[in-house]
């Protein structure tokens, strides 16, 4: 799915920096956020992958419909950046922060060399690095790879969802004691509802630094940001080991409110 997303997008479009550099630093702020309030209860690992899912819409599986549907196909290249911010930065940076905790007290440069190995270790930024070169050379896949990439990408929606079920019920078989709910609900309102708010101070702000940003470019990205936590984050977790009972409660809980959260963000802003 995001080699296919790299490869046919316009590199113009993945190198809008002025809107790339909006949104990470709404990504970023979000971490530090998620990381103050659930680092010393729950470790760097499990605080660094609630931060990301915290900061990480779920642009790819409900954003593009639902956006393209509210505002027409003008959104995609907003929607693009976004998700090349999430895949490549934030998602490396959150996996490079869950790997603090492994060094233990070995030092700074055994932290910062587990970190870089695991930030090259995510498949997410390379298949999109990929598809932008795929994009700038104007190459494409061979016709039966092409169709198997496209099933594997048309598969990545179910694979997810049935992954957070799988997980939710692991979780409850294994797990005498339930959830806390300071361990998650503040996340999930900080994804509905304080990162919509933040990214529209800091296109507002970023504009009035003289930043030229559309007031359509802002309305598509507070709309991303009010987007329930990415449904992909819960095969992240899994991979490296974090507490994938917490978030994928997370993911879930942000998803069944933002049902009710969601469209009243855009009835008062559309």
């Amino acid at each position: 799915m995001l080699y296919r997303l790299g490869a046919r997008t316009p590199v113009a479009q993945l190198l809008d920096l002025q809107v790339a550099g909006v949104y990470a630093l709404g990504a970023v702020i979000m971490l530090a956020l998620t990381l103050v309030l659930l680092r010393a209860r729950l470790g760097w690992n499990n605080a660094a992958f609630a931060a990301l899912v915290a900061a990480f819409p779920n642009t790819g599986f409900m954003g593009v419909p639902m956006l393209a549907a509210l505002l027409g196909e003008h959104s995609a290249g907003v929607v693009i950046v976004s998700m090349a911010v999430d895949m490549v930065f934030t998602s490396s940076l959150c996996i490079a922060l869950s790997r603090l905790e492994a060094a233990g007290g070995h030092g700074a440069m055994v932290a910062l060399r587990q970190a870089l190995k695991s930030m090259a270790a995510n498949p997410m930024p390379w298949a999109i690095v990929l598809g932008g070169l795929a994009s700038v050379g104007g190459w494409s896949l061979p016709g039966p790879m092409e169709e198997t990439v496209a099933m594997l990408a048309a598969a990545a929606s179910p694979v997810a969802l049935f992954s957070i079920g799988a997980v939710l019920a692991r979780s409850q078989m294994e797990s005498a004691e339930r959830l806390p709910v300071r361990d998650y609900l503040p996340v999930v309102g900080f994804k509905l509802l304080l990162h919509p708010l933040l990214l529209w101070c800091l296109a507002r702000l970023a504009q009035a630094l003289g930043v030229e940003l559309e007031p359509q470019t802002v309305l598509v990205l507070v709309l991303l940001a009010a987007l329930p936590s990415a449904s992909n984050v819960v095969l992240l977790t899994e991979r490296f080991g974090a507490h994938s009972g917490l978030i994928a409660r997370i993911i879930l809980v942000s998803t069944v409110l933002a049902f009710v959260s969601f469209p009243v963000i855009v009835a008062n802003s559309v």
